[in-house]
């Protein structure tokens, strides 16, 4: 028999949230691992999409998307945070955030080139990174503040710098950059040509009337950045995958060389009944307090029990540490969660190379109030 080559990904396995939600499932446990709500989206919205779909759009989509979808993200983009960017030729719908992280780092990342990630983070950021050859300097935010110490950081960046990753609000953790940690980030890209990847998919869910620093912000990093949001987390519907990447022209251009080789376009009917629900702009400004609505009832919840709920300034994750409870790593205490217990949580160290273990796990809160009440029933008595 023939030795067949590895691929370039060898290495990786399936992801933990997969691995978190089969054994929920196998295991008929409350599914707080994956980030998806279980509820329905708007009816509105979905009432959209069948109209488009009835009256024949459903056919290729420009390569950068709808206008008129381009249009209401750039006005959006604009009111909530005075950045300008022109439709046309500075955004571009894609197939989710991932595929625009995806695209974003391989029009950008050659081989050696250095790109700066801040742990605990997503999974998707590393292995594209590596995939293109590029070399992954990561900075490790530690329990319980998860904050970023800039003067290491800036030690982290040398001659072959080439991209900073961020993820603000940062998934795991929750928490927000504040405007110290924008200011420290200017001073150390300032004179470099260092672009910056910033995810920003949760910037609408922000809790205690704390404020989303987008990059677009500030021009001194909006010139040299890629923004990536999603319709998934805006609107509940993360099996849609749309989402977008918002840049300078001259980002875009390059950006959307690879994006036209990887899926050229996105679903065409969903792209015009978004564009169509997005004119109301309370269709998305009120997600602040309906998502923290179901933080402060989850946390309420657990205060009670003897986990220790660390700060959730954004998404809708909630870390608790549970080293009160049991000395066993998060792998195994997830997992034993899901089989006893019947809830299912997300181990923190999968969200670092070396497995960093701070008896730290992630539990999901998009979830319908019978199913929240649920689990902390369950929790209650671990």
């Amino acid at each position: 028999m023939i030795q067949l080559p590895l691929s370039k990904l060898s290495n990786v396995g399936t992801t933990i949230f997969s691995q978190m939600t089969q054994l929920a499932n196998e295991n008929e446990a409350i599914n707080l691992s994956q980030g998806f709500p279980d509820f329905l989206p708007d009816s509105e919205l979905l009432n959209h999409v069948d109209y488009f779909i009835k009256k024949g759009f459903n056919q290729y989509a420009p390569l950068g998307g709808m206008i008129g979808l381009k249009e209401e993200i750039a006005r959006k983009i604009e009111n909530s945070h005075q950045a300008i960017y022109h439709p046309e030729s500075e955004i571009t719908v894609t197939a989710g955030g991932t595929q625009a992280i995806f695209t974003a780092i391989a029009s950008f990342i050659k081989k050696d080139d250095e790109v700066i990630i801040f742990e605990p983070a997503y999974d998707c950021y590393e292995p594209t990174v590596e995939l293109f050859g590029g070399i992954v300097k990561r900075f490790k935010m530690k329990a319980p503040d998860y904050e970023i110490d800039w003067t290491a950081v800036k030690n982290l960046v040398s001659e072959k710098t080439r991209m900073i990753i961020l993820n603000n609000p940062n998934n795991p953790s929750g928490k927000i950059l504040k405007e110290n940690d924008i200011h420290k980030l200017i001073e150390i890209v300032k004179g470099t040509s260092i672009l910056i990847l910033s995810d920003e998919v949760y910037e609408n869910i922000v809790f205690d009337g704390k404020q989303h620093l987008s990059i677009c912000k500030y021009p001194e990093l909006k010139e040299r950045s890629l923004l990536v949001a999603s319709f998934g987390k805006l609107f509940h519907v993360t099996g849609w995958k749309v989402g977008y990447c918002a840049a300078p022209k001259s980002l875009t251009d390059e950006f959307r060389k690879v994006h036209q080789f990887n899926v050229f376009c996105v679903n065409t009917p969903i792209q015009l009944a978004l564009a169509e629900y997005m004119k109301k702009d309370e269709h998305y400004t009120h997600l602040n307090q309906f998502f923290q609505e179901k933080r402060d009832f989850l946390r309420k919840g657990l205060a009670s029990t003897p986990f220790e709920l660390l700060d959730c300034e954004g998404t809708y994750f909630q870390a608790v540490k549970y080293d009160k409870i049991s000395d066993k790593n998060d792998f195994d205490f997830a997992s034993e969660l899901t089989i006893n217990h019947k809830v299912a949580s997300v181990p923190f160290s999968s969200f670092y190379k070396n497995r960093l273990n701070e008896n730290v796990i992630r539990l999901c809160f998009a979830k319908k109030q019978e199913t929240l009440e649920k689990a902390l029933e369950n929790l209650s008595k671990v």
